[in-house]
Protein backbone atom coordinates (compact mmCIF):
# COMPACT_ATOMS: atom_id res chain seq x y z
CA UNK A 1 0.00 0.00 0.00
CA UNK A 2 1.32 3.37 -1.06
CA UNK A 3 0.07 5.34 1.33
CA UNK A 4 1.40 3.00 4.21
CA UNK A 5 5.29 3.52 2.53
CA UNK A 6 4.77 6.98 2.16
CA UNK A 7 4.22 7.03 6.11
CA UNK A 8 6.83 5.01 6.77
CA UNK A 9 9.38 7.39 4.68
CA UNK A 10 8.30 10.20 7.14
CA UNK A 11 8.46 8.30 10.15
CA UNK A 12 11.77 7.28 9.40
CA UNK A 13 12.93 10.50 8.32
CA UNK A 14 11.20 12.71 11.75
CA UNK A 15 12.99 9.34 13.59
CA UNK A 16 16.45 10.45 12.25
CA UNK A 17 15.99 13.79 13.00
CA UNK A 18 15.02 13.31 16.60
CA UNK A 19 18.21 14.16 18.17
CA UNK A 20 18.26 17.63 16.55
CA UNK A 21 14.86 18.37 18.34
CA UNK A 22 16.02 17.52 21.42
CA UNK A 23 18.48 20.02 21.20
CA UNK A 24 15.62 22.56 20.83
CA UNK A 25 14.26 25.02 22.61
CA UNK A 26 11.93 23.43 25.81
CA UNK A 27 13.06 20.20 24.70
CA UNK A 28 10.51 18.98 27.28
CA UNK A 29 7.48 20.26 25.71
CA UNK A 30 8.51 18.49 22.30
CA UNK A 31 8.97 15.06 24.25
CA UNK A 32 5.28 15.60 25.67
CA UNK A 33 3.75 16.32 22.41
CA UNK A 34 5.75 13.50 20.30
CA UNK A 35 4.10 10.70 20.79
CA UNK A 36 0.28 12.41 19.97
CA UNK A 37 2.22 13.68 17.06
CA UNK A 38 3.25 10.29 15.90
CA UNK A 39 -0.44 9.11 16.50
CA UNK A 40 -1.91 11.97 14.69
CA UNK A 41 0.42 11.11 11.59
CA UNK A 42 -1.53 7.80 11.81
CA UNK A 43 -4.71 9.25 11.47
CA UNK A 44 -3.67 11.52 8.46
CA UNK A 45 -2.52 7.91 7.10
CA UNK A 46 -5.74 6.79 7.40
CA UNK A 47 -7.69 10.30 6.75
CA UNK A 48 -5.63 11.16 3.66
CA UNK A 49 -4.31 10.35 0.71
CA UNK A 50 -0.72 10.06 1.42
CA UNK A 51 0.22 8.39 -1.90
CA UNK A 52 -0.57 11.32 -3.76
CA UNK A 53 2.91 12.69 -1.98
CA UNK A 54 6.38 11.56 -2.94
CA UNK A 55 8.94 9.58 -0.83
CA UNK A 56 11.27 12.70 -0.17
CA UNK A 57 8.22 15.39 -0.29
CA UNK A 58 7.04 13.59 3.23
CA UNK A 59 10.84 13.05 4.28
CA UNK A 60 11.35 16.68 4.12
CA UNK A 61 7.64 17.54 5.96
CA UNK A 62 8.22 14.85 8.93
CA UNK A 63 10.95 17.04 10.81
CA UNK A 64 8.17 20.14 11.13
CA UNK A 65 5.24 17.85 10.51
CA UNK A 66 3.81 19.62 13.80
CA UNK A 67 4.60 23.10 13.25
CA UNK A 68 1.40 24.97 14.14
CA UNK A 69 0.19 27.86 11.37
CA UNK A 70 2.97 27.06 9.10
CA UNK A 71 2.07 27.06 5.35
CA UNK A 72 2.40 25.34 2.47
CA UNK A 73 2.41 25.33 -0.92
CA UNK A 74 1.33 22.34 -2.75
CA UNK A 75 1.62 21.71 -6.36
CA UNK A 76 -0.62 18.99 -7.79
CA UNK A 77 -0.08 15.69 -9.73
CA UNK A 78 1.11 16.88 -13.02
CA UNK A 79 3.80 19.44 -11.11
CA UNK A 80 4.65 17.86 -7.81
CA UNK A 81 5.99 19.80 -5.40
CA UNK A 82 5.90 20.88 -1.43
CA UNK A 83 7.48 24.10 -0.24
CA UNK A 84 7.14 25.07 3.36
CA UNK A 85 6.88 28.58 4.45
CA UNK A 86 7.37 29.48 8.77
CA UNK A 87 7.05 32.72 8.51
CA UNK A 88 5.80 35.44 6.79
CA UNK A 89 8.40 37.18 5.23
CA UNK A 90 9.60 34.27 3.37
CA UNK A 91 5.69 33.31 2.28
CA UNK A 92 5.73 36.76 1.00
CA UNK A 93 8.73 36.23 -0.83
CA UNK A 94 7.45 33.76 -2.62
CA UNK A 95 6.17 34.96 -5.87
CA UNK A 96 3.91 31.81 -6.86
CA UNK A 97 2.55 31.75 -3.42
CA UNK A 98 1.30 34.99 -3.90
CA UNK A 99 -0.59 34.22 -6.90
CA UNK A 100 -2.09 30.91 -5.64
CA UNK A 101 -5.26 31.34 -5.82
CA UNK A 102 -6.63 28.43 -3.21
CA UNK A 103 -6.27 27.40 0.38
CA UNK A 104 -7.06 24.59 2.40
CA UNK A 105 -7.77 23.73 6.10
CA UNK A 106 -6.96 19.67 6.69
CA UNK A 107 -8.54 18.02 9.76
CA UNK A 108 -7.48 14.92 11.18
CA UNK A 109 -4.20 14.52 13.07
CA UNK A 110 -3.31 18.19 11.86
CA UNK A 111 0.02 17.29 10.30
CA UNK A 112 1.62 18.78 7.77
CA UNK A 113 1.39 15.31 5.68
CA UNK A 114 -2.10 15.05 5.89
CA UNK A 115 -2.45 18.89 5.04
CA UNK A 116 -0.65 18.36 2.08
CA UNK A 117 -2.09 15.05 0.74
CA UNK A 118 -5.59 16.90 1.15
CA UNK A 119 -4.37 19.95 -1.03
CA UNK A 120 -2.48 17.74 -3.92
CA UNK A 121 -6.23 16.21 -4.16
CA UNK A 122 -7.77 19.84 -4.45
CA UNK A 123 -5.00 20.57 -6.56
CA UNK A 124 -5.76 18.15 -8.81
CA UNK A 125 -9.04 19.09 -9.28
CA UNK A 126 -8.28 22.88 -10.09
CA UNK A 127 -5.42 21.68 -12.18
CA UNK A 128 -3.06 24.61 -9.90
CA UNK A 129 -0.99 24.70 -6.77
CA UNK A 130 -2.90 25.41 -3.46
CA UNK A 131 -2.07 26.50 -0.38
CA UNK A 132 -2.75 24.86 2.87
CA UNK A 133 -2.21 26.20 6.72
CA UNK A 134 -1.35 23.43 8.99
CA UNK A 135 -3.26 22.97 12.03
CA UNK A 136 -0.15 21.01 13.78
CA UNK A 137 -0.40 19.89 17.57
CA UNK A 138 0.50 21.92 20.53
CA UNK A 139 -0.61 22.32 24.13
CA UNK A 140 -3.98 23.64 23.65
CA UNK A 141 -4.82 20.21 21.62
CA UNK A 142 -3.46 17.96 23.82
CA UNK A 143 -5.69 19.83 26.55
CA UNK A 144 -8.85 19.83 24.43
CA UNK A 145 -8.19 16.56 23.49
CA UNK A 146 -7.92 15.39 27.36
CA UNK A 147 -11.79 17.20 27.53
CA UNK A 148 -12.68 14.90 24.58
CA UNK A 149 -12.14 16.69 21.88
CA UNK A 150 -11.31 14.02 19.27
CA UNK A 151 -14.25 12.70 19.23
CA UNK A 152 -16.93 15.49 19.77
CA UNK A 153 -14.40 18.79 17.94
CA UNK A 154 -17.22 20.75 17.17
CA UNK A 155 -18.14 21.38 20.47
CA UNK A 156 -15.14 21.52 22.18
CA UNK A 157 -12.56 23.23 18.99
CA UNK A 158 -14.03 26.35 20.12
CA UNK A 159 -12.64 26.26 23.25
CA UNK A 160 -9.13 25.56 22.61
CA UNK A 161 -7.92 29.07 22.38
CA UNK A 162 -8.37 29.32 25.71
CA UNK A 163 -5.59 27.11 26.13
CA UNK A 164 -3.32 29.21 23.73
CA UNK A 165 -1.24 31.06 26.49
CA UNK A 166 -0.11 27.90 27.81
CA UNK A 167 0.99 26.95 24.35
CA UNK A 168 2.36 29.97 23.38
CA UNK A 169 4.55 30.38 26.47
CA UNK A 170 6.42 27.10 26.12
CA UNK A 171 7.17 27.61 22.75
CA UNK A 172 10.78 29.13 21.63
CA UNK A 173 10.25 32.39 20.61
CA UNK A 174 10.16 33.02 16.79
CA UNK A 175 8.92 29.61 16.10
CA UNK A 176 5.21 30.79 15.27
CA UNK A 177 3.98 32.13 12.13
CA UNK A 178 4.65 35.86 11.69
CA UNK A 179 0.78 36.42 10.54
CA UNK A 180 -0.06 39.86 12.10
CA UNK A 181 -1.02 41.60 9.10
CA UNK A 182 -4.89 42.32 10.83
CA UNK A 183 -4.59 45.27 13.26
CA UNK A 184 -4.78 44.09 16.77
CA UNK A 185 -4.78 40.69 15.66
CA UNK A 186 -2.69 39.45 18.62
CA UNK A 187 -5.13 40.59 21.03
CA UNK A 188 -7.98 38.99 19.45
CA UNK A 189 -8.72 35.18 20.87
CA UNK A 190 -8.92 32.42 18.62
CA UNK A 191 -6.27 29.84 17.46
CA UNK A 192 -2.96 30.51 15.71
CA UNK A 193 -4.16 28.45 12.85
CA UNK A 194 -7.18 30.47 12.19
CA UNK A 195 -5.27 33.60 12.54
CA UNK A 196 -3.41 32.84 9.93
CA UNK A 197 -5.73 31.87 7.48
CA UNK A 198 -7.76 35.16 8.18
CA UNK A 199 -4.01 37.08 7.89
CA UNK A 200 -3.92 35.12 4.23
CA UNK A 201 -7.50 35.47 3.37
CA UNK A 202 -6.72 39.43 4.38
CA UNK A 203 -3.81 40.33 1.94
CA UNK A 204 -4.06 37.33 -0.69
CA UNK A 205 -6.20 37.18 -4.07
CA UNK A 206 -7.76 33.51 -2.65
CA UNK A 207 -11.17 32.64 -4.38
CA UNK A 208 -11.31 29.14 -3.30
CA UNK A 209 -11.42 28.37 0.10
CA UNK A 210 -11.70 24.08 0.99
CA UNK A 211 -11.94 22.38 4.89
CA UNK A 212 -12.46 18.94 5.78
CA UNK A 213 -13.47 17.98 8.99
CA UNK A 214 -12.42 20.29 11.79
CA UNK A 215 -10.65 22.20 9.06
CA UNK A 216 -14.22 23.89 8.41
CA UNK A 217 -14.06 24.91 12.33
CA UNK A 218 -10.70 26.39 11.57
CA UNK A 219 -12.19 28.45 8.33
CA UNK A 220 -15.37 29.63 10.54
CA UNK A 221 -13.08 31.08 13.12
CA UNK A 222 -10.75 32.80 10.31
CA UNK A 223 -13.68 34.34 8.72
CA UNK A 224 -15.63 35.51 12.12
CA UNK A 225 -11.92 37.42 12.97
CA UNK A 226 -12.29 38.67 9.51
CA UNK A 227 -15.76 39.61 9.72
CA UNK A 228 -14.44 41.46 13.32
CA UNK A 229 -11.73 43.12 12.30
CA UNK A 230 -12.06 44.00 8.79
CA UNK A 231 -15.62 43.97 8.04
CA UNK A 232 -15.53 45.44 4.87
CA UNK A 233 -12.44 43.11 3.42
CA UNK A 234 -14.79 40.35 4.80
CA UNK A 235 -17.91 41.53 3.10
CA UNK A 236 -15.97 41.54 -0.55
CA UNK A 237 -15.07 37.83 0.30
CA UNK A 238 -18.45 36.97 0.89
CA UNK A 239 -19.31 38.03 -2.67
CA UNK A 240 -16.51 36.47 -4.48
CA UNK A 241 -15.31 33.52 -2.38
CA UNK A 242 -16.21 29.79 -3.42
CA UNK A 243 -16.08 27.79 0.58
CA UNK A 244 -16.26 23.97 0.19
CA UNK A 245 -17.02 22.00 3.59
CA UNK A 246 -16.25 18.46 3.32
CA UNK A 247 -16.61 15.79 5.56
CA UNK A 248 -18.23 18.08 8.20
CA UNK A 249 -20.83 21.54 8.30
CA UNK A 250 -20.24 24.36 9.89
CA UNK A 251 -21.62 28.06 10.37
CA UNK A 252 -20.08 30.77 8.91
CA UNK A 253 -20.54 34.59 9.41
CA UNK A 254 -23.29 36.54 8.10
CA UNK A 255 -23.10 36.64 4.38
CA UNK A 256 -21.02 33.46 3.30
CA UNK A 257 -23.00 30.34 2.34
CA UNK A 258 -20.93 27.36 1.90
CA UNK A 259 -21.47 24.14 -0.82
CA UNK A 260 -21.13 21.12 1.66
CA UNK A 261 -20.13 17.70 0.62
CA UNK A 262 -20.77 14.62 3.12
CA UNK A 263 -20.03 11.09 2.92
CA UNK A 264 -24.10 9.49 2.85
CA UNK A 265 -21.91 6.67 5.81
CA UNK A 266 -19.98 9.79 7.04
CA UNK A 267 -21.70 9.46 10.86
CA UNK A 268 -18.81 10.66 12.82
CA UNK A 269 -19.08 13.85 10.52
CA UNK A 270 -22.74 13.75 11.08
CA UNK A 271 -22.47 13.96 14.79
CA UNK A 272 -20.07 16.92 14.53
CA UNK A 273 -22.18 18.97 11.77
CA UNK A 274 -24.55 21.64 12.42
CA UNK A 275 -27.70 20.52 10.90
CA UNK A 276 -29.30 23.04 9.77
CA UNK A 277 -27.21 23.68 7.11
CA UNK A 278 -28.24 21.89 4.10
CA UNK A 279 -26.08 19.13 2.16
CA UNK A 280 -25.25 19.98 -1.09
CA UNK A 281 -23.38 16.84 -2.39
CA UNK A 282 -24.04 13.33 -0.75
CA UNK A 283 -21.53 10.77 -1.96
CA UNK A 284 -23.05 7.51 -1.74
CA UNK A 285 -20.85 4.95 0.30
CA UNK A 286 -18.59 7.27 1.40
CA UNK A 287 -17.08 7.66 5.05
CA UNK A 288 -15.17 10.32 6.83
CA UNK A 289 -11.86 9.35 5.21
CA UNK A 290 -10.22 10.39 1.49
CA UNK A 291 -7.67 7.72 1.50
CA UNK A 292 -8.72 6.33 -2.36
CA UNK A 293 -6.62 3.12 -1.07
CA UNK A 294 -8.93 2.62 1.35
CA UNK A 295 -12.93 1.25 0.76
CA UNK A 296 -15.75 3.64 1.76
CA UNK A 297 -13.43 6.83 1.02
CA UNK A 298 -14.75 10.54 -0.14
CA UNK A 299 -12.89 11.20 -3.51
CA UNK A 300 -12.25 14.52 -2.80
CA UNK A 301 -10.87 15.81 -6.31
CA UNK A 302 -14.13 14.54 -8.52
CA UNK A 303 -16.34 16.34 -4.90
CA UNK A 304 -14.32 19.40 -5.02
CA UNK A 305 -14.90 19.47 -9.27
CA UNK A 306 -18.51 19.07 -8.71
CA UNK A 307 -18.48 21.89 -5.86
CA UNK A 308 -16.59 24.35 -8.01
CA UNK A 309 -18.93 23.78 -11.30
CA UNK A 310 -21.97 24.65 -8.99
CA UNK A 311 -20.32 27.61 -7.97
CA UNK A 312 -19.72 28.96 -11.18
CA UNK A 313 -22.80 27.98 -12.35
CA UNK A 314 -24.24 30.24 -9.15
CA UNK A 315 -21.95 33.00 -10.42
CA UNK A 316 -23.13 33.10 -13.81
CA UNK A 317 -26.56 32.96 -13.05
Amino acid sequence: MQSLAILNAAQTARMMTMADQANRPNPLREAVLELPRERNAMIDWLLYDLDKLHHNEAAELAPRYAAPGSVLLVGNSDHPDVERFDHYDDFRASRQAQTCRALIVAGGGSSALGAAAFARNVGDALDAPVLAVVSGYGLSDLMTEAMGGMLWFSRLMPTRHQFEAVDLMSRPQGSTFAYAKIPDLDGIAGAQDAKTVAAILAAHPIDTLVGHSKGNIVISDALSILADTQPAKAAQLAKSLTVIQISTRVALPKGFTPITIMGEDDRYGEMNSDKDIEIDFAIPGAWHHTNTELSGHLDVTNAVERAVKRAKEAKAA
